[in-house]
């Protein structure tokens, strides 16, 4: 989609978290309430007729507009999180990353086999912590599941998109 708008306000922060990364800040599309607004209409406007029950934010930065558009939507939210961050029982898939292993957990009732789920985070690059998301809500057998970006990375030797192929991807912005 790459909004003019959008794309003008997102900030790229050189060489953070460390030397040679470009870090795509979405700070910048949050505190302006125009940015907010059309990030929004252009998500809900893209699972407006798709019957969606449930939005799923992954943690942090997943759970901005993931409750926003949940709301939108007339649709439950819920959160993805790292470990011993939920009360009660909950249901967990371990992934790897760059170096090491992270694991991303949900409470064991959130889903039901007649929600449909939509996915959301902010950035997409390897693809890992949304594999291991996709692979956690498939243990509630939902009727369908997609997935959802503010930004998708298009770098050279980031293959993303390439471990989600399974499901429906849409993003608001390609860089």
């Amino acid at each position: 989609m790459n909004n003019p708008i959008l794309m003008k306000n997102l900030r790229v922060v050189p060489d953070f978290p460390i030397p040679g990364i470009q870090f795509q800040d979405i700070t910048t599309l949050f505190d302006k309430p125009e940015c907010l607004h059309l990030m929004r209409d252009e998500t809900v406007g893209l699972y407006r007729d798709k019957g969606i029950t449930k939005v799923i934010g992954l943690e942090s930065r997943g759970f901005m507009l993931g409750a926003v558009v949940a709301s939108e939507l007339n649709a439950g939210f819920v959160m993805a999180r790292k470990p011993n961050k939920l009360p009660g029982k909950v249901l967990s898939v371990e992934y790897d990353k760059e170096y090491g292993k992270d694991t991303i957990c949900m409470t064991s009732d959130a889903i039901t086999t007649e929600d449909t789920v939509l996915i959301h985070d902010d950035l997409l690059a390897t693809g890992g912590s949304m594999r291991a998301a996709i692979d956690l809500v498939r243990q509630f057998n939902p009727r369908r599941i997609y997935v959802n970006f503010i930004i998708e990375l298009t770098i050279e030797g980031l293959h993303g998109r390439d471990i989600l192929n399974d499901v429906e991807i849409t993003t608001l912005m390609r860089v």
